[in-house]
């Protein structure tokens, strides 16, 4: 977020926030009705700066929403967790990371991100600038600064300390390497005032902070640098770090739903004001997600904990597969333990009582004595069969296996390595299964990269398959020339399946179970692939399919209408289109969407 036209505009719009204030005072006696809606906001230049950058929000929300009043209380980071926490405010509008650690701690929930001026997008728009004056000619890079003393915000600020701290590490530098780091607070300012008086060797300050200083005519520019400066295309200010999405404003689980629907619908249609900055779709913050796990922070600073509590926090999973594989073992053990004494013993006394006996009778009691044993050792592979998934009950065969060659004496090296190899695919494929189930979470970071279009719809159809319970039946008719490839960020296109899918599924519930089946339809059309996912359904009003892709449009009682507003995104994005038709001659609809035929263009 730009501040550097808000000190420009600061009396008039400060004037505005007065006007507003004044106005609330006396409501319309409709709205005095519904109590105040609160908007917790991060203050970080100050509670002066954010009146001014903030009171056209409120401005408009009143104006689209002239039925409730809308009022702006502000924090800084700590002050801004305890609204929350205690429910002191109805949304939040703060910085990426703070929302980030917000939303794992207490479920807030993001409607809308900050569209600001000068940035690339709202997913790169937050970054860090570590600064130093400009006649330090010792200091250039961020591995400069290890012995120096550097000034910052605060531990838990994002891009006045996070960012930063990420950058640092890559090139070796922890803050326990400097001479002395200070955290001086909010307004970010004085980290400019501290390090321009010489009492820091460096300081860390939003990106894009000096920049607006300058313009307001605080500081020169020229007598600062940006240590290990990087470029970004579309973002003009000086820079240490990667970029991060932008401000979000988020509702709390306490929020009205439709209260939030409606802010969201407001916000979407807001004009850009006076500072340049609008509203846009909630970007995807899985980057600061991806620091902060780097970093061992916020939600994830368990995971620089070394404590047996930790540990098992961290590999659950894990432990309890392993607890769950030690107590069949052992229960297994003991039982055919028991079971072996007691037929022994029974063997122990048929063979006394029969010593004297005809050496034929006693060959046919050691025959009997075999059979027995081959007996119990079937009873016990079909207990675990039963109770063991398939690639465990594959390795229990071949186990017993190994057991009734060792017994009769049957056996050579090659039948031993044979099973031991059927035992390792066994466990490798159980392992896959775990693996896959890992691999769809993890907000990384996009990759886009060359994949045949038939293996991505088919992964998709069968991850949808088996999250789904009584999934209905897919045909996939695969139409396309061998070794088709498109150039996509496999889990995005993947996201966009699940989605069509699931909403088809919705499409049919009303119909029988035998009667539920979805058409998947792969095929080249001109320079692009076509992907077509076809329903049985009631199918949609002419009405609705022109609003169908429209943010926080939705036919679903309970949805948020975000779904394929989403999808289109990441369809555009990969160079593609998204629409629906109705099904010529027969119910239901049928969502298509193209992507480019990366491995037939030149």
């Amino acid at each position: 977020m730009s501040t550097a036209s808000v000190r420009g505009h600061h009396r008039r719009v400060l004037l505005l926030a007065v006007l507003v204030a004044v106005l609330a005072r006396f409501p319309a006696a409709h709205a005095q009705a519904a109590p105040p809606v609160r908007i917790g906001v991060l203050a970080f230049l100050g509670a002066e700066v954010a009146v001014s950058t903030w009171s056209p929000l409120v401005a408009h929300l009143e104006a689209a929403l002239p039925e409730r009043r809308f009022v702006l209380a502000y924090y800084d980071v700590a002050g801004l967790r305890q609204a929350v926490q205690q429910q002191a405010v109805d949304f939040v509008i703060t910085n990426s990371g703070q929302y980030a650690a917000l939303e794992s701690e207490f479920g807030v929930s993001r409607i809308a991100t900050l569209e600001s001026a000068g940035v690339p997008s709202p997913s790169q728009a937050i970054g860090s600038a570590v600064i130093a004056r400009a006649d330090r000619r010792d200091l250039n890079v961020l591995a400069d600064l290890k012995g120096k003393q550097v000034v910052a915000v605060g531990e838990d600020a994002f891009g006045g300390f996070q960012v930063a701290w990420r950058e640092f590490r890559r090139q070796g530098v922890e803050p326990e390497d400097f001479a002395r780091l200070d955290f001086v607070g909010f307004p970010m300012q004085r980290i400019v005032t501290a390090v321009a008086r010489g009492q820091a060797d460096a300081g860390i300050v939003r990106a894009c902070l000096l920049e607006e200083l300058a313009r307001d005519g605080t500081i020169r520019l020229a007598d600062f640098k940006v240590l290990s400066p990087r470029r970004v295309e579309g973002f003009a200010c000086g820079l240490s770090s990667d970029l991060y999405p932008d401000w979000p404003i988020a509702t709390l689980r306490h929020t009205d739903l439709r209260l939030a629907k409606a802010v969201a619908t407001a916000l979407l249609s807001m004009p850009a004001s006076a500072t340049g900055y609008a509203w846009t779709v909630p970007a995807d913050y899985q980057a600061v997600h991806e620091l902060f796990r780097d970093l061992q922070i916020g939600p994830y600073a368990y995971l620089r904990e070394t404590t047996l509590q930790a540990l098992a926090r961290r590999y659950w999973p894990f432990l309890l597969l392993f607890f769950a594989a030690l107590a069949g073992w052992i229960v297994h053990a003991v039982r055919v333990e028991q079971q072996v004494h007691a037929r022994t013993a029974a063997l122990r006394q048929a063979l006394a009582q029969r010593d004297a006996a005809e050496a034929g009778m006693r060959a046919h009691q050691e025959q009997f004595d075999h059979l027995s044993r081959l007996s119990i050792l079937g009873e016990l592979s079909g207990t675990l069969a039963h109770e063991l998934n398939q690639p465990l009950a594959a390795i229990a065969n071949y186990a017993q296996s190994l057991v009734r060659r060792l017994d009769s004496g049957r056996y050579t090296p090659d039948i031993l390595a044979e099973a031991s190899r059927e035992i390792a695919a066994q466990a490798e494929r159980a392992g896959g299964i775990v693996r896959r189930i890992r691999t769809f979470a993890r907000k990384r970071v996009a990759v886009r990269e060359r994949r045949p279009l038939a293996d991505m719809v088919r992964g998709a159809v069968a991850l949808f398959g088996g999250m789904l319970p009584g999934a209905p039946r897919i045909d996939i008719a695969d139409r396309l020339p061998p070794g088709a490839q498109v150039e996509a960020d496999s889990l995005q296109i993947e996201q966009v399946l699940l989605n069509l899918l699931k909403n088809a599924a919705d499409a049919m519930q009303d119909l029988p179970p035998d009667a539920r089946a979805i058409d998947v339809i792969l095929e080249q059309a001109g320079r692009h692939y076509r992907i077509a996912i076809r329903d049985h359904g009631a199918g949609l009003a002419p009405a609705s399919e022109q609003q169908l892709f429209e943010p926080f449009f939705t036919t679903k009682p309970d949805g948020m209408g975000l779904g394929l507003s989403i999808c289109k995104t990441i369809v555009e994005a990969h160079g593609g289109r998204l629409w629906a038709e109705a099904n010529a001659g027969a119910p239901g609809m049928t969502f298509i969407f193209t992507l480019p035929a990366d491995d037939l263009i030149p």
